[in-house]
């Protein structure tokens, strides 16, 4: 398909290409989200220490930063007759299927002491590798998937409405299915997720291939796939020289970061299970949030195809910190164990109300990035030639994710400092006031923080709606020119 919008002929997808396409980053948050209680095997059935447990956690998402540069020049000098992409897709999901398989099924069984500790950290590493070669194609296939900047937001629809339901799925299958048929996060729970999740992710990425099939083609590679070539030393001029990509990491890096801590597993456990009292509450809420939620998505992601990416983002961001803000308000000034569907009440319906809106905006600020690293490709390809996309990618993974590795052990060292040394927080425990302010710090804190600091990042943005517009006419003219000669 193809649009002629200000005499610029666009690279446009279907519609159910780009929602196809999304599921790519389903597969992988499959994973994502099993590995966010791999805590709770390490420690209660592999008997690895918590602190311990958190460091190695750190280690690994430091090495899945250095894996992103070279995967990224992995997929850009690759170009096989099943496309750039695809091939890279399916070779990560396989990787990440048996990886994740042993490191469940197996650690356990190894005898206790260094042995089991680096087997699986070793099997950590293997599951990193294959959780690399998936989610570049997120990012860098955005570029050739559609390049019109009002269609891209699309993906941040599709995206945020997948994570939405996939957020508020797990939570019930965690804590209404999985905790009260095992009595908590046991070996038996812990495989049954596992397995869940390979099966799961495998059907998402038969979908994302097939959504990306008549796109993953040389034609539809920047300008043809007849840019500068690419050297691995690219990766620091790119960094040096592209403004936007600099801008757009320390927005999300520092986002994902808190994010990350916030959504902790057993930050969870503090405030739905300790604080509130009720556990059971942190699935059912995420159902009943889950049709407001889906409305500020709409909407978000229409003001977006209009007004850009970038001031989307900044709205977006700004709601968040109000609405966290609001959140933080009512459990301080509240009775945080009145917030029960059983006994619907103010705090209940204040609670509710502020979440689905926090939620919402928050959902819209996450995904919208991911469109705008194809944003930044674009920018790359009109300001030098070379036609990038798994560098850009991947480079942004890169930082992105050795800033947010400290996640986990900001969660670590805040949970020890209040008394958790040996054991994580379970749903039976105390609440107390060190507790209330840890989860009010982790939960709500640090997500203001990050947000603060993507607000001043967006002040030094370029790729506004108009700069845009600049952009994708230059490299259509190039485009035009390509194939007159």
């Amino acid at each position: 398909m193809s649009k002629n919008t200000n005499g610029i002929t666009y690279n446009r997808a279907k519609t159910w290409q780009i929602g196809f396409f999304a599921l790519n980053n389903v597969a992988t948050n499959f994973y994502m989200f099993l590995m966010m209680y791999v805590s709770y095997y390490a420690t209660g059935v592999a008997g690895i220490a918590v602190v311990l447990v958190s460091s190695l956690l750190t280690s690994m998402r430091m090495f899945d930063a250095i894996t992103d540069p070279i995967i990224g020049f992995i997929i850009d000098k690759t170009n096989t007759k099943f496309g750039k992409f695809r091939p890279m897709m399916v070779i990560g999901n396989i990787i990440l299927a048996i990886s994740t398989l042993v490191l469940y099924k197996v650690t356990h069984t190894l005898p206790e002491g260094n042995a089991r500790v680096l087997f699986f950290t070793a099997i950590y590493a293997v599951y990193i590798i294959g959780y690399t070669f998936q989610t570049a194609c997120t990012k860098a296939a955005q570029a050739c998937l559609t390049n019109d900047p009002s269609q891209r937001p699309l993906f941040t629809r599709f995206d945020s409405s997948y994570m939405l339901l996939m957020g508020s799925g797990i939570a019930m299958y965690t804590s209404s299915y999985l905790v009260p048929k095992y009595g908590g996060f046991t070996l038996e729970a812990m495989t049954e997720f596992a397995v869940s999740t390979v099966i799961a992710s495998a059907i998402c990425t038969v979908l994302a291939v097939i959504g990306l099939w008549s796109k993953d083609r040389a034609e539809f590679f920047g300008i043809g796939d007849k840019g500068v070539k690419v050297k691995f030393r690219d990766y620091i001029s790119v960094l040096k020289g592209n403004r936007a990509m600099q801008m757009l990491i320390v927005s999300a890096a520092t986002d994902k970061l808190a994010l990350q801590a916030a959504g902790n597993s057993s930050v969870m456990v503090m405030l739905y299970g300790i604080i509130m009292g009720n556990f059971e509450l942190y699935g059912k809420m995420s159902l009943i949030t889950m049709i407001p939620t889906f409305i500020i998505i709409l909407v978000g992601t229409k003001y977006a195809s209009r007004f850009g990416s970038k001031k989307a983002l900044v709205a977006t961001t700004w709601l968040s910190i109000i609405g966290y803000i609001a959140l933080f308000l009512v459990i301080f000034l509240g009775d945080p164990t009145q917030i029960s569907l059983e006994n619907f009440g103010v705090m209940t319906a204040l609670w509710i109300g502020i979440f689905c809106f926090a939620n919402g905006v928050k959902s819209v600020s996450s995904s919208i990035v991911i469109p705008m690293i194809a944003d930044c490709a674009d920018y790359e390809t009109y300001l030098t030639g070379r036609y990038v996309p798994g560098m850009m990618g991947t480079l942004f993974s890169f930082i992105d994710k050795m800033i947010s590795s400290f996640a986990t052990t900001i969660v670590g060292f805040v949970i020890a400092a209040i008394g958790y040394t040996s054991t994580m927080p379970e749903v039976t425990d105390v609440n107390t006031p060190e507790l209330f302010w840890a989860t009010a710090f982790l939960f709500m804190g640090l997500p203001i923080i990050g947000w603060v600091c993507s607000l001043v990042a967006m002040k030094f943005y370029p790729l506004d709606d108009k700069k845009m517009d600049e952009v994708q006419k230059k490299l259509d003219e190039i485009r035009k020119e390509e194939a007159v000669i």
